[in-house]
């Protein structure tokens, strides 16, 4: 009586559970056997890495906000959030271009960062609400496949249209001055100046952000608006200028982004939104799509699985020992004969849970005692695939826990 292809899907998505909770445990295990064994970095090394980490997740999380604050109060995924980002990357370089001629950029680099900062904000918002008004506004109720694929092809045309406009050459940002170049001592961290400025001034903006959507009238329309449109209306809210204001905000965080992340790389050019967008949407939906705190999380958590992750897959040449292949040939075992006992109940509501796990159990005893004693994987090169990483992680949470770490907030509509 059982529906089989949904039970074959159902087989199917448990094995790609269980592939990928095996390989994470096994890299973890490893690098910690290996790293006691001084076989993989010195502490220095993992400082750098970790530092490194929290800064570009810094930057993940001010991108994910905007993704978040969208979602919120629409519903949909603004896939071109990404370019806006890069529109804040490229204004920032154009506006350092006469302050390095001026000799701001050397005399007074603070005020030089100032302005940049503000004109990217500006540019990124005023991007976004272009988008808003002219590609999103009137398809607010149409079915949401519809606006999705629009956001796509906004963001194709605005990549292309920045490239036609300034080529696809990469712009290179000044040298910084002496005191951005030089190492300091953080909490006994040691941090480059660049990355401190960076992890400062996202800092700033956050809580700039949770003061403005907690604390200010225009942040309580915000959350109203996203729990209710329809109710919100009735309170004599004005829903089409609260979601400008939204689109407003969420632009102006990518700006920041935007300028933080060229003075790191220190290059932009029209494809550079493309991939943090994407790494963005991955934070988004790692912390919770829709959360705002959950965006935060997710951004840092990312940042730092980016930073470790090429170590971890270079951990999976740790060879597997005897022992521990039996051990987890024996659970199986115990998994495949518990599915079997399940079966042996014909409960329809049990069918597929009892399949997976017969399946599956038998699969996994049958590897863990022939291959698994004394294997290892090396992977050739594992640093260059840092973005690999990435994708890996946002497919692991659609299927383990698709609301995110901290959950998804969605309005009245979405709930029902």
């Amino acid at each position: 009586r059982a529906d089989i292809p949904t039970v074959a899907v159902d087989v199917f998505v448990g094995a790609l559970k269980l592939f990928l909770v095996f390989f994470t445990l096994w890299a973890v295990l490893g690098a910690i056997v290996l790293q006691s064994q001084g076989e993989l970095l010195r502490p220095e090394a993992w400082r750098d890495a970790i530092t490194g980490g929290l800064v570009q997740g810094s930057m993940y999380a001010l991108i994910a906000l905007g993704y978040s604050m969208v979602y919120g109060i629409l519903g949909f995924i603004n896939f071109a959030h990404g370019e806006v980002f890069m529109a804040g990357a490229m204004t920032a370089y154009f506006v350092s271009v006469p302050l390095v001629d001026a000799g701001i950029w050397e005399s007074a680099f603070p005020v030089a960062i100032l302005i940049m900062l503000l004109s990217a904000m500006i540019a990124s918002a005023l991007v976004a609400v272009a988008v808003e008004k002219v590609a999103y506004r009137k398809l607010r109720g149409a079915p949401r496949l519809i606006p999705l694929i629009t956001s796509i092809g906004v963001s194709f045309f605005l990549q292309y249209s920045v490239r036609g406009l300034f080529g696809a050459q990469f712009k290179r940002f000044a040298e910084f001055p002496e005191g951005l170049r030089q190492r300091y001592s953080v909490f006994g961290l040691e941090i480059g100046g660049s990355q401190l400025l960076v992890m400062v001034v996202a800092l700033v903006a956050m809580l700039g952000l949770w003061w403005f959507v907690t604390k200010s009238k225009t942040g309580s329309a915000i959350r109203a608006v996203a729990e209710d449109k329809e109710i919100a209306a009735l309170m004599g809210i004005n829903v089409d200028r609260t979601i400008m204001m939204t689109f407003l905000v969420g632009g102006a965080m990518a700006g920041v982004a935007g300028t933080m992340w060229a003075l790191i790389f220190r290059s932009v050019n029209f494809y550079t939104g493309f991939l943090p967008g994407i790494k963005a949407f991955t934070a988004a939906v790692l912390g919770g799509i829709g959360n705002l705190p959950g965006a935060l999380l997710g951004g840092l958590t990312l940042g730092v699985v980016e930073a470790a992750g090429p170590t971890l897959l270079s951990s999976l040449r740790w060879p597997i020992p005897e022992w521990l292949a039996y051990a987890l040939g024996a659970l199986s075992l115990a998994v495949a004969i518990r599915g079997y006992l399940l079966l042996t109940k014909r409960d329809i509501a049990t069918t597929s849970r009892a399949t997976t796990a017969l399946v599956l159990g038998v699969l996994m005893a049958a590897i863990s005692f022939v291959l698994l004693p004394g294997y290892q994987v090396v992977i050739p090169g594992p640093s260059q695939l840092s973005h690999m990483i990435s994708f890996i992680v946002l497919i692991g949470v659609l299927m383990i826990r698709p609301v995110g770490l901290l959950g998804e907030r969605l309005s009245v509509e979405e709930r029902g």
